[in-house]
């Protein structure tokens, strides 16, 4: 099994910068933080200066599919949030 097929199957390989996100959606990585900023796709903030988002999630909220992270910056999240990575997976 390669690294690769690993790191997706354990979830690790599916959180992604900003700017891959933003390769994928073809927008500027400042596109991505406003998004993220605003509550409409999903982010995982690690520390204050390192945010990883999940590409799956991220597709979902644009497609309108899923529930908005937070409404506004200071909230807190939804009572199921699946989006928190444990913090074993952080460090």
């Amino acid at each position: 099994m390669s690294d690769e097929t690993e790191k997706t199957r354990n979830g690790r390989g599916e959180f992604l910068t900003a700017r891959q996100i933003a390769e994928v959606l073809q927008v500027s990585e400042s596109t991505v933080r406003k998004l993220a900023r605003e509550g409409r796709i999903p982010a995982v903030r690690l520390t204050p200066r390192l945010t990883r988002y999940n590409l799956q999630s991220v597709l979902r909220a644009l497609d309108g599919g899923a529930p908005k992270a937070r409404a506004r910056r200071g909230q807190a999240p939804a009572a199921d949030d699946e989006l928190q990575l444990p913090f074993e997976d952080a460090v």
